[in-house]
């Protein structure tokens, strides 16, 4: 049983799947619309996060997935 705020919230961080890109402008602006366009797999809902722009002119980004409930 979780008993604390902290236990669930350490329980949700192990289910989330991170999955780190590292692509060339045009590549990872390809990649983010295919990834924001595919439909949600079942129960799981994908978020782009930490977007950045690397010194060499790549851009790296997260996307983590998240359990939707269902």
């Amino acid at each position: 049983m979780l008993v604390r705020p902290r236990d669930l919230a350490d329980q949700m961080s192990q289910t989330n799947q991170i999955e780190i890109f590292t692509l060339p402008v045009e590549a990872a602006r390809c990649k983010a619309r295919e990834i924001i366009r595919q439909s949600p797999r079942t129960g799981v809902l994908p978020v782009i996060e930490n977007w950045r722009a690397l010194p060499d002119g790549q851009i790296e980004f997260a996307v983590r997935h998240f359990p939707t409930g269902e």
